[in-house]
């Protein structure tokens, strides 16, 4: 290019300009076909790495996934990490004993307990043992979650940003506290599709634990966010109907619903070359999805089809609607199906009065179904390939949220540390994460943010979740912002 402006001017400036011109352009064509080459390849390893699916980004996964599919059972409230899997035996001879500022704080109270005039040591009511081979604690409250004690990853240093009900579900669903975030579940599908067209790729259940009704779930914590509406998460409700209009009105054949819906999907074709509007495209895809489901839902279902031992594994609530046996048992047939991603909302862990019965009842609930589920999907050779995880938005206090009785304590929200579980899909079975101070207060060793718990189920699934991104306003937006760090001493 140097001898080429040398020779402005000279009778072969234009020859050489000319020449300099062709080069480029061929350089151009010959990168765009090495480019186009390598994104062809690209699409074909990643098509290899994650077999059978349909969906999802040509490029994605970006390595071999280790899980396929994710059952999340999120215990909404915040259960208490001391009652359950942070055993503390020592604070039994400090029943009564003032908390140490210097461990607590006043200004880490929350408003709901901070005006108390005393803040009592509550050690829990519960008995601990230990079980499986790594030895891990756990209450007398969850005898059949222990008896799965090997095939378990306890992470007890789960730590938070948010203190309060609505920022924190909202940030274990979106990596964000503040709404409008695409949940992790829609990320997942957007990212890597489904295994069955017939089905939606994300479903969301819930159940109402005994202990109380708790706090309020919102649809956006399944929605999607910025992402096209199409990746949202499916509700099953848990009255009535799971899924609305599922049935063809009565007079109305299967025939002519098909031939209606054709002919709507040409209005809204004809509309989408217009207005080029990518939400008309996730609408003709709902409609058609909507007609599929018609015949897999019923399906679905129907547990006629289930052995009389499987039902008895989860319980006496198994064919109960709405109940969470019932919504486990729903979560196996769903994966099964080829569903990639399934959301278990359990409420009533939100124990603020008198939190040992609360706690027992919740187990109650939540204790059997949890631990079928997962035998079940290792019966059935599941397991292998799909993440469970088990945990709330946040922990509990240890010193006593009103007044402490014998036997009978409350426990107010608590950030700096809880207890989260995962199992299957490429976890290390019969293993302790992390660890808490003496109270169970702070984190002591190997801490885990929410991020980092993101970062992880992604890479378990063949995302790395520094790649993984989404272009809005301007901005490449990841589940894990601008954090995270891969958990790898949990993966196998």
């Amino acid at each position: 290019m140097h001898q080429l402006c040398k020779q402005v001017g000279s009778p072969d400036a234009a020859a050489g300009a000319a020449e300099h011109a062709l080069c480029t352009r061929r350089n151009m064509l010959l990168g765009s076909l090495a480019l186009a080459t390598l994104a062809q390849s690209e699409s074909r390893a990643a098509a290899d790495l994650d077999p059978q699916r349909s969906g999802g980004l040509d490029h994605m996964p970006h390595f071999r996934p280790r899980a396929r599919r994710v059952i999340y059972l999120f215990q909404s409230g915040g259960p208490a990490q001391m009652d359950l899997f942070d055993y503390k035996p020592h604070l039994r001879n400090r029943l009564g004993e003032e908390v140490p500022k210097s461990v607590y704080p006043d200004d880490r109270k929350t408003t709901m307990s901070s005006a108390q005039a005393s803040f009592p040591v509550a050690p829990s009511a519960f008995q601990f043992a230990r079980h499986g081979q790594a030895g891990t604690w756990i209450s007398e409250t969850l005898p059949y979650t222990a008896r799965m004690a090997d095939e378990l990853c306890v992470i007890r240093s789960m730590y938070t940003e948010a203190i309060n009900h609505d920022p924190a579900i909202t940030f274990l669903q979106t990596g964000a506290q503040i709404p409008g975030r695409p949940s992790i579940g829609s990320w997942l599908t957007y990212g890597l599709g489904t295994y069955n067209d017939d089905l939606p790729a994300f479903v969301a259940m819930s159940s109402k634990g005994s202990a109380k009704a708790g706090q309020p779930l919102y649809d956006r914590l399944w929605g999607s966010g910025f992402l096209p509406s199409r990746y949202q998460g499916v509700k099953f409700r848990n009255a009535g109907d799971p899924v609305l209009d599922i049935a063809d009105p009565a007079g109305v054949s299967r025939q002519v619903r098909q031939t209606m819906l054709d002919r709507l999907t040409q209005l809204n074709r004809q509309r989408l070359d217009r207005r080029g509007d990518p939400e008309i495209a996730t609408r003709i895809a709902q409609y058609e999805l909507a007609f599929r489901m018609q015949t897999s839902v019923p399906e679905l279902l129907d547990l006629s089809d289930e052995p009389q031992h499987v039902l008895d594994m989860y319980g006496p609530q198994v064919n109960q609607q709405g109940k969470y046996a019932y919504n486990c048992l729903m979560a196996r047939r769903l994966v099964e199906r080829g569903v990639r991603f399934v959301q278990l909302f359990h409420q009533g862990w939100d124990a603020h009065n008198n939190t040992p019965v609360e706690i027992r009842k919740q187990c109650q609930d939540t204790d059997q179904p949890t631990a079928a589920l997962i035998a079940d999907l290792k019966q059935r050779g599941l397991l292998e390939d799909t993440l469970i995880i088990w945990g709330g938005e946040f922990g509990r206090t240890i010193y006593c949220q009103g007044e402490l009785k014998p036997g009978r304590y409350g426990r107010d929200h608590h950030a700096h540390c809880f207890t989260v579980w995962m199992a299957g899909g490429g976890i290390r079975g019969g293993t302790n994460y992390g660890a808490t101070d003496d109270y169970s207060v702070n984190v002591a060793e190997s801490p885990v943010s929410v991020h980092d718990l993101h970062a992880t189920i992604l890479h378990l699934l063949g995302l790395d979740h520094e790649r993984f991104t989404y272009r809005f306003q301007g901005r490449d937006f990841r589940l894990t912002d601008v954090a995270g760090n891969v958990l790898h001493p949990i993966i196998r």
